[in-house]
């Protein structure tokens, strides 16, 4: 439908977006995302103290659903094999999936929903660098938990270090465990979905997708339940940023790459001062005297005068 231009206002184009500048961007944001995790390693005692601080806290509150969740996907191959490709897999898989389709198919909620999930994974980085935590998995046997990914190493492609594939566990940060942005990116997902999808197939999607990941996490004793509520919070403070950080990102382009407004032939000069004019498009405007006043009609031509003619009344 066709912008209306109201007078006295300006429309302005809105900005176009391409895949070939979205692209660098997500792989920067993802970049920055598993540097984060690698830069934030910090120190391995002080990580098992956070992860053995959540557990008592847990306890303290009887919210401690590691425990029977891990144990039934230890004792059952059908839970557990299925959860920990879950967990090593759809995290880097369904996140991409649904920016791509949001970019294709509902590009006008696109931009917003990108730099959502943009501002919480960042402040998902700072969790990780304030708060290094050990994950269930690699506490002391004695806290009851079993690595399932290690005791199912055999059914996939990862090792028994971490979700990386194997012989690759070394370059992954085991102890960036809060918040858990499995569950974050798993939310933000199935709001997308719920959201946007527009059948109602997308929105039972958008509220399994969560839930499920939230399951996963706790049953292959990757994250605590706490881990998984602040995952939900730092998305809900991403949310709250995000317009702030769409504004920011408007300036910052605006003043690096500033819009020109284009000029139109055959439109007039301006007039700037009584009896001044600028040519139009000038930077820096050269007045000079407008070769007609405002309001005033061309004088008699001079037959007319001869004949005898009466002057035009002014």
């Amino acid at each position: 439908m066709p912008q209306t231009e109201t007078p006295g206002t300006e429309v302005l184009p809105r900005t176009r977006l391409r895949w070939w500048t979205e692209l660098p961007l997500i792989l920067l944001i993802y970049g920055c995302y598993s540097a984060g995790r690698l830069l934030a390693r910090g120190d391995v005692s002080s990580a098992v103290d956070h992860g053995l601080a959540i557990l008592r806290l847990e306890k303290a509150v009887h919210l401690n659903a590691e425990h029977p969740l891990n144990r039934l996907f230890t004792r059952e191959p059908w839970l557990g094999v299925p959860a920990d490709f879950w967990y090593a897999s759809l995290h880097y898989l369904v996140t991409p999936a649904v920016l791509v389709w949001l970019f294709r198919r509902r590009a006008e909620y696109y931009r917003r929903a990108r730099t959502w999930l943009m501002t919480s994974t960042f402040i998902g980085l700072i969790g990780f660098t304030l708060l290094p935590t050990c994950p269930p998995r690699l506490l002391s046997a004695g806290h009851g938990f079993v690595d399932t990914m290690a005791h199912y190493s055999s059914y996939g492609w990862w090792g028994g270090e971490a979700s990386a594939p194997r012989g690759m566990g070394g370059m992954t940060n085991q102890y960036a465990a809060m918040p858990s942005l499995h569950v974050g990116w798993a939310l933000w997902c199935g709001v997308m979905l719920w959201r946007h999808g527009g059948t109602r197939v997308a929105k039972i999607l958008g509220v399994l997708y969560p839930l499920g990941t939230a399951l996963v996490v706790m049953g292959t004793a990757n994250h605590y339940f706490l881990d998984a509520v602040a995952g939900v919070a730092v998305m809900g403070v991403g949310l709250l940023l995000a317009p702030r950080v769409m504004r920011v990102m408007d300036l910052v382009r605006g003043r690096l790459f500033p819009r020109r407004t284009p000029v139109t032939e055959g439109m007039g000069s301006p007039i700037v001062s009584a009896g001044c004019q600028t040519s139009a498009g000038e930077r820096i405007p050269r007045q000079r005297e407008s070769q007609v006043d405002a309001g005033a009609e061309p004088d008699a031509s001079p037959s007319d005068a001869g004949e005898g003619a009466a002057a035009p009344a002014r």
